[in-house]
């Protein structure tokens, strides 16, 4: 059995940015990076941990709780069969 990833963390980190009331150019620069980077984010699937991490910061969300909450259920799914 494979693993399966339900989460898109670029489109997290879009919804989240939205939801904030946030531009791209404002993460752009807390980033410090140009806008087409941002975009680029946007569209991945997943990202590396530093630079989740610096996304998380900027925006004050802990994305990493996505994935801990994925291993957990996929824990408890592996303890009831």
């Amino acid at each position: 059995m494979g693993i399966t990833y339900i989460i898109n963390i670029g489109k997290e980190i879009h919804d989240e940015l939205l939801r904030q009331g946030h531009s791209v150019l404002w993460l752009s620069e807390q980033l410090e990076c140009n806008r087409t980077n941002i975009y680029n984010i946007f569209s991945r699937e997943s990202i590396s941990t530093d630079l989740l991490l610096k996304i998380s910061i900027a925006l004050k969300k802990d994305f990493f709780a996505l994935y801990s909450a994925q291993i957990e259920a996929s824990a408890k799914d592996a303890m009831a069969e």
